[in-house]
């Protein structure tokens, strides 16, 4: 138990020093922005209090907000995907439920289910942070292009991001 909190605020940390120091300055175009971060709330383990996935989503978006300078719009879109993880992985839990001990991942839950259950929470983070940070309805559609894009570039990131360093089982 200890030690897996350990290694939830050393992810948090991390993934917050890459995106920060790192992904912010990778310009691939207006249109594709890469938010990893919000890996730190989809790999939180199953049997997390809410309180503290709001929390832990708020902390996140609040740290976020300090370097980007952006004035509390990461800190709402990331307690907004913390508040809609509970219901998602509730509407899309086997009917058996979750296992103990078993993880959000690729590696534990499979690609089909961790495309819906990210793929969900990427885009609702996405198209709250996008369309309150642009708050005008005469840019809907460009807007939402941008919230797709960005939406599939950031699945594919985190994807590789899994892919690369938190698959456990295949290397022990």
């Amino acid at each position: 138990m200890t030690t897996e909190i350990i290694k939830n605020i050393f992810r948090f940390i991390l993934l917050l020093l890459a995106q920060v120091l790192i992904i912010q300055n990778i310009n691939l175009s207006s249109y594709i922005i890469l938010l990893p971060y919000v890996l730190v709330i989809l790999i939180l383990p199953f049997e997390t209090n809410r309180l503290i996935v709001l929390g832990a989503s708020f902390l996140l978006g609040v740290c976020i907000d300090y370097f980007y300078d952006s004035s509390g719009i990461h800190a709402s879109a990331c307690t907004i995907m913390g508040f809609a993880r509970y219901y998602v992985l509730k509407y899309i839990a086997p009917r058996e439920g979750y296992d103990v001990g078993v993880r959000p991942t690729v590696e534990d839950m499979g690609l089909e289910w961790f495309l819906r259950y990210a793929g969900t929470l990427i885009l609702i983070h996405h198209f709250f942070l996008f369309y309150i940070e642009i708050f005008r309805a005469s840019e809907f559609f460009k807007t939402l292009l941008r919230v797709i894009l960005s939406s599939i570039a950031t699945f594919g990131f985190i994807y590789l991001i899994q892919f690369l360093f938190l698959n456990n089982k295949r290397r022990a």
